[in-house]
């Protein structure tokens, strides 16, 4: 498909699923969101937006996150996969709920991708977002809530930073 259709689909067991262009406040904090991270992850990690990212071969599974944090030395050319990701972000929006809620962190967790956080942000009136941060249970392949923050995250794996995420919002 042409690359401007490519931008709003992803690939669910082999379907189509088109996505809505998200309003721009979900543009702008996916897009600060992304440059907070780009500037604490460190020198071995990329951050990209809106990339696919090819979670299962068969049935083709392929998402287009918010936000990846990936292996910098994957070529831009190859599409990405759940070994070359570090953490992956969601920022809900009313349309994606259940899939950002179930459908995406199931399908995330049995990638094996080891971090996956989503952005509450479905109250675009509040002056917060709540951050719910996920980690891998090796075990289970499953995610465990590793923590919930409110305002000001901050992190220790699988970076260390510290993000006021309501200067994001606006």
């Amino acid at each position: 498909m042409p690359e401007d259709v490519c931008r709003r689909v992803e690939i669910v067991d082999g379907a189509v699923v088109v996505l809505p262009a998200p309003v721009r406040s979900h543009q702008r904090l996916v897009r600060r969101l992304a440059d907070a991270l780009e500037a604490g992850c460190g020198p071995g990690l990329a951050v990209v937006t809106g990339a696919d990212l090819r979670v299962r071969e068969s049935p083709l599974v392929n998402r287009r996150p918010d936000i990846i944090v990936y292996d910098v030395q994957v070529p831009d050319e190859k599409v990405l996969r759940p070994a070359d990701c570090r953490l992956v972000v969601e920022v809900m929006s009313p349309g994606s709920v259940t899939a950002d809620l179930v459908s995406k962190p199931a399908e995330y967790a049995a990638a094996g991708i080891g971090h996956y956080w989503r952005v509450d942000n479905n109250d675009a009136a509040s002056a917060s977002r709540r951050v719910v941060r996920h980690v891998l249970d090796a075990r289970t392949q499953a995610y465990a809530v590793d923590s919930v923050d409110e305002g000001t995250l901050r992190v220790t794996s699988p970076f260390t930073l510290t993000i006021d995420v309501n200067a994001l919002i606006g």
